[in-house]
């Protein structure tokens, strides 16, 4: 049977033998996209090329991007949800299109993964009249051509077979481009289908026989300024398929956490229940709470994330707390005062992705130590919330414990239980949408994930961003880096490692360097090269980060420079970073610090804007 290894590794030879350069996994932790916390599929640090950048790689790209969803946290414990997964993906920056894609995505699925063609449907779009978009039959005609037959060929709206960054085509502003998709879905015929959820089971059912392993958009049409839609000049292909679904399929068993890459941290969580995975719906659904969870974890700290009450870090934090919660309850005796570490979980699983992801190995100590230390804060967490929780008797207010001492929502509810009084979990789940700000459970607002905007204002501070980063390393130390950004029209933000608060004296001098670039005038350009020699330059790159054999730089002078002489010897600064920016740093405006604090151990944030 292949393993998850194998179907990477074949995915990406495929298309590399295919013309395809194969590009690492982004970092987790997107770069100046101010409308997501984390990267949440392989096609969101690529936009800039999909909208008409060109890319350092070409035309034709490839790989498996890291990914991470935390709108799924309360759906982990069913067969199928993950929070952390793999995309696999290719593109066509202009080159190929429905004909090459289509037969290529199909032959990789039926003939090196070897999936029974009976067992595979496909979907289109059904067309929209009222924008004049017509029906994708020359997809479904492709899929005839190579072995679809016709029955599972199915056509759906808008709402499930369109593509774009803001939905459906009436959501879509001027100039927004998107076009149609066309889904793969792999049925298992074990699974008996559930009238509940319609008289006849479909592709697009929810009742588990079917799931989702790729969709090809395709990137054709663009929203015209009176509302109609127009062709594209380039016509881009975009394809994602989850490397775990597509593993469940070849194994074929619509439970996801039985795939290889769990089965070790799985086997050793059935022994410390003393049951069997499957057997109990409690004990089930705890364990692949854990799995999900600690795995996810895992890969976000090795990000440079570390718990915390706000974005990133407050999401970290609830996945090692839930973690930690339901690890204790598969204990044969879980109110006997001991409790269960999550350490050995996350030694395990960067022992499994180590051979792919080798930026894990050195950070195991760092992890394990951050997660003895959330777990100390845990149990406190635990003894606070219970003695607040008794004070309110049969009055229990699970929204104020969640939110003001962190008490776990399903532990209320079991006290609750124990006690013979009912939590109202829809009120409470209405309350913490309506607390959504950039506060603790506010980050929630970016848990879809999005793309980062190319607003004027955006684009500036995005230079700024640069200049600033420079300046702190100028002033604090060469040893300073950038560990997080968000920038948005009215502000760059900027999480950096350093031990210390910053004194007045430090931010004004930073600030004085910042607006001495900005009136030198100075020239901003951007550079393909190898990464080798990217690198001999000193140019700053992302914590964590992967990059392919070439890349994108960017730097700001001297005034002299130009692309065709960058003059890198001689410029302020010079990073990895796939834009965009302004041409010169005249057009920033005057530069302020609002804000400089503490988000964790050893990081500090800056808040700053343009004037």
């Amino acid at each position: 049977m292949l393993s998850s290894t194998d179907i990477r590794t074949r995915f990406l030879e495929f298309f590399k033998e295919r013309g395809h350069t194969i590009l690492p996994s982004a970092s987790l932790v997107p770069e100046n996209d101010p409308t997501t916390l984390f990267t949440s599929s392989g096609m969101q640090p690529l936009v800039p090329y999909l909208l008409g950048q060109p890319h350092p790689g070409g035309v034709r790209l490839a790989n498996s991007q890291l990914s991470f969803r935390a709108g799924d946290i309360e759906e982990v414990g069913d067969n199928r949800h993950t929070t952390f997964f793999e995309m696999l993906g290719n593109w066509s920056l202009g080159d190929y299109f429905k004909k090459e894609q289509l037969p290529w995505i199909y032959e990789f699925l039926t003939k090196d993964l070897k999936l029974p063609r009976e067992r595979l449907w496909v979907t289109c779009f059904a067309g929209d009249e009222k924008f004049g978009l017509p029906k994708d039959t020359e997809s479904a005609e492709i899929w005839k051509k190579i072995g679809m037959t016709e029955e599972r060929i199915l056509f759906y709206d808008a709402k499930k077979n369109w593509w774009s960054r803001s939905g459906a085509p009436d959501k879509m502003p001027a100039g927004e481009p998107g076009g149609p998709d066309s889904e793969i879905f792999y049925e298992f015929t074990s699974v008996a289908h559930d009238p509940k959820f319609g008289a006849k089971c479909h592709p697009n059912c929810d009742c588990g026989r079917f799931m989702e392993i790729g969709n090809s958009v395709f990137m054709e049409y663009i929203k015209n300024a009176d509302g109609t839609f127009g062709k594209l000049p380039k016509q881009n292909v975009d394809f994602g398929g989850g490397l775990e679904r597509i593993a469940v399929a070849v194994l074929d068993t619509p439970d996801i956490f039985k795939i290889d890459i769990f089965k070790q941290c799985r086997g050793t969580l059935e022994e410390l229940s003393g049951k069997k995975y499957g057997e109990d719906a409690k004990v089930t659904r705890a364990i692949r709470i854990v799995l999900d969870h600690m795995r996810a974890a895992v890969f976000i700290m090795a990000a440079g994330v570390r718990p915390s009450n706000t974005e990133q870090g407050y999401i970290l934090r609830r996945l090692l707390r839930r973690s930690m919660l339901f690890i204790n309850k598969l204990k044969p005796n879980p109110s006997d005062g001991s409790f269960l570490s999550l350490g050995w979980i996350a030694e395990t699983f960067i022992n499994i992705y180590k051979g792919e992801y080798p930026h894990l190995i050195p950070k195991q100590s760092e992890i394990q130590k951050l997660i003895i230390d959330e777990e100390n804060k845990f149990l406190l967490t635990l003894a606070q919330g219970t003695r607040e929780l008794e004070k309110m008797g049969r009055n229990i207010d699970a929204f104020l414990l969640f939110t003001t001492y962190g008490f776990p929502i399903e532990l209320t509810a079991e006290i609750a239980q124990e006690r013979g009084i009912t939590v109202d979990m829809d009120a409470m789940k209405k309350k913490m949408e309506e607390h959504q700000a950039l506060s603790r459970s506010g980050a929630a607002q970016k848990f879809a994930g999005g793309l980062a905007d190319h607003a004027e204002k955006t684009v500036r501070l995005h230079t700024a961003h640069h200049l600033l980063l420079r300046a702190l390393q100028i002033v604090l130390g060469p040893e300073v880096h950038q560990r997080g950004s968000n920038i948005t029209e009215e502000r760059l933000r900027i999480d950096f490692a350093y031990g210390q608060k910053m004194t007045d004296e430090q931010k004004k001098e930073v600030e004085r360097i910042v607006n001495e670039k900005i009136t030198e005038a100075l020239p901003v350009i951007r550079s393909e090269m190898p990464l080798e020699e990217a690198e001999k330059l000193g140019a700053e790159h992302e914590f964590g980060q992967k990059y392919p054999e070439r890349v994108s730089v960017y730097s700001v002078g001297p005034k002299d420079a130009t692309p065709e002489n960058p003059q890198f010897d001689k410029r302020f600064s010079i990073e990895f970073c796939g834009g965009p920016h302004v041409n010169n740093t005249s057009e920033l405006g005057h530069f302020r610090i609002l804000k400089e604090e503490a988000v964790a151990q050893g990081i500090r944030r800056i808040k700053a804007v343009l004037e």
